[in-house]
């Protein structure tokens, strides 16, 4: 029942490249440790020392291949499904006892990995929730209404004899359950890949950069736009959006009279004044599209930028940084850069870049 690991979700299949970006970052900020996972379980937890300490020092906006970073309270295991809320009390009482730092918690959430081998385990998430709620609010550990500035207690399920508390704080995690953004394919989207963005535009920007950056009027160019997803959610944001591509687009797209598509490469086109967003989801090597990238803003072509990395299948943690470390040196400025992999990303993850 100790705080010693940070605990934190991650695509299923992406263990290694989220263990790999822990150690290095962990090592770097003075808190060595050790990842500790299994291939396709959907989580990573790291053990260190001080893990409180450790989640300071790696502030959830820097991390790429974590969906969620939570601290872990404590590991219940053998847990007899006939009671399983009394040695939760317990652990959070000994946590207390320990010098727990939170009076009481403003949210409840129960999950479980997102991975094939776990999904069974979410019937169990939503009932148990409901039966923990009133215990933990009669203990006097979680608040009578929600309240998003206190920090959330999480209960992750790995079996049904086994579960880890942890907490989160806000502002320095996830703001939902496992990471995932609730996002419903839209019936007028030309493609899927419109989640996408939709997600990068709710992770990457707060309520206020939103406000500012997203805005009717706007002229954004969309590279390898076809069929259209991309410049759908532009779009649909109220831009004017030059969509660049050899292929085909929607024609919806084309009839809203906000679409401009260019039969030509978004590797070679270059606009003809500077650009309010370039975003860029083109199927190529990572380090080619980096180049690219980098070249728009050195060039000065826009002001902001979303883009898509592709990632090889092997050592894509290390291609991860050379990629981002060459994009940033090549457009020979200070950025603010944001990279994530993302839930309806793949084999690749998604980056978001400005000028400072």
């Amino acid at each position: 029942m100790t705080d010693n690991a940070l605990l934190c979700w991650c695509r299923a299949g992406f263990e290694p490249e989220l263990a790999g970006e822990l150690n290095e970052r962990a090592a770097r900020a003075g808190h060595p440790g050790y990842a500790r996972t299994e291939r396709n379980s959907g989580y990573v937890e790291f053990i260190v020392e001080d893990a409180k300490a450790l989640s300071r020092a790696l502030p959830w906006s820097s991390l790429i291949f974590a969906r969620q970073k939570l601290v872990r309270l404590a590991d219940l295991r053998g847990l007899d499904p006939a009671d399983r809320i009394t040695p939760m009390l317990a652990a959070l009482e000994a946590q207390a006892g320990s010098g727990l730092n939170v009076s009481m918690f403003g949210e409840l959430v129960v999950e479980h990995p997102d991975s094939d081998e776990h999904k069974p385990l979410a019937g169990l998430a939503r009932s148990f929730g409901n039966a923990l709620r009133p215990a933990l609010r009669k203990a006097g550990w979680l608040s009578k209404a929600d309240d998003a500035r206190r920090p959330r207690l999480h209960v992750a399920f790995l079996a049904g004899d086994h579960a880890m508390l942890a907490m989160s704080e806000p502002g320095d995690s996830s703001p939902w359950p496992l990471g995932i953004p609730r996002l419903r394919m839209h019936p007028d989207a030309p493609s899927r890949s419109a989640l996408k963005l939709e997600e990068a535009l709710l992770t990457f920007l707060d309520a206020d950069e939103r406000e500012r950056l997203v805005r009717d009027n706007m002229q954004a160019a969309d590279l390898g736009a076809a069929p259209g997803g991309w410049t759908w959610v532009l779009m649909r944001n109220g831009m004017m959006v030059t969509s660049v591509d050899n292929g085909p687009l929607r024609q919806a797209l084309l009839d809203s009279g906000r679409v401009d598509h260019l039969r030509a490469d978004g590797f070679s086109w270059q606009p003809k004044r500077k650009l309010d967003w370039m975003v860029c989801d083109m199927v190529e090597q990572p380090a080619r599209v980096a180049e690219r990238m980098a070249t728009w803003f050195r060039e000065g072509w826009c002001k902001q930028a979303i883009f898509n990395l592709k990632l090889p299948m092997k050592k894509r943690w290390e291609e991860t940084k050379t990629c981002l470390e060459a994009f940033e040196y090549q457009t020979h400025r200070p950025m603010v850069v944001r990279a994530r992999q993302l839930y309806h990303d793949r084999e690749e993850i998604t980056v978001f870049a400005t000028p400072k």
